[in-house]
């Protein structure tokens, strides 16, 4: 711990103490005032006029306190700030010497190759996976006859309580899905002939 940040400990610290301090004093001068009631009603003037004095001496004890306090506070504040500022500016330096680094270890032609080479390689997955998804897909469908996967969703639509609309919206998502799948056949036709090269 520094120098800044134990000087900021033990305002914060002294601030806690003041604030203790007033609240104690608070409850000095609640007990006066108690006090001076009693000697009023025992009709004991002089009694009462010096538990009246200490009662307004606790009061101006807690104020001075509490101004005390927040003068303290204040200043903690303030080093909380240079001690945050101090350590912003120490990273700022570690990352201004580390983009430094950065830059001079960059080339901007190896990237670009490796970039190149990143993008090939994702298409030709996207192309692999394409093709495991249409296998899969379509063995899947050779496997279950269309009438019971269609019988199934009624079934389970009835016993949620969920109208089928119209087969699901089948002709207007027919007419998409075909010209999509015209689009990805010649994408992954053009894909296949990279691959084969």
């Amino acid at each position: 711990m520094s120098g800044l940040e134990k000087s900021l400990f033990n305002l914060k610290f002294t601030a806690k103490q003041l604030n203790r301090q007033a609240v104690k004093a608070g409850r000095d001068e609640a007990t006066e005032k108690n006090k001076l009631k009693k000697a009023i009603q025992q009709n004991h003037p002089d009694i009462a006029k010096i538990y009246a004095q200490n009662a307004i001496r606790k009061q101006n004890e807690r104020l001075n306190l509490l101004r005390l306090g927040s003068r303290i506070d204040a200043v903690a504040s303030r080093v909380q700030t240079a001690v945050t500022m101090r350590q912003v500016t120490g990273s700022m330096m570690g990352v201004v010497k580390g983009m430094d680094g950065a830059m001079k270890a960059m080339d901007l032609e190896k990237i670009s190759a490796v970039m190149d080479k990143f993008e090939t390689q994702f298409e030709d997955l996207d192309v692999a996976t394409g093709y495991y998804e249409n296998a899969t897909s379509s063995a899947t469908a050779v496997g279950t006859p269309q009438e019971d996967v269609d019988r199934l969703i009624g079934q389970v639509a009835d016993e949620a309580g969920v109208e089928l609309q119209a087969e699901m919206k089948a002709p207007e998502s027919g007419l998409k899905n075909k010209a999509a799948a015209n689009g990805e056949e010649e994408r992954e036709e053009e894909l296949g002939e990279r691959l084969r090269a």
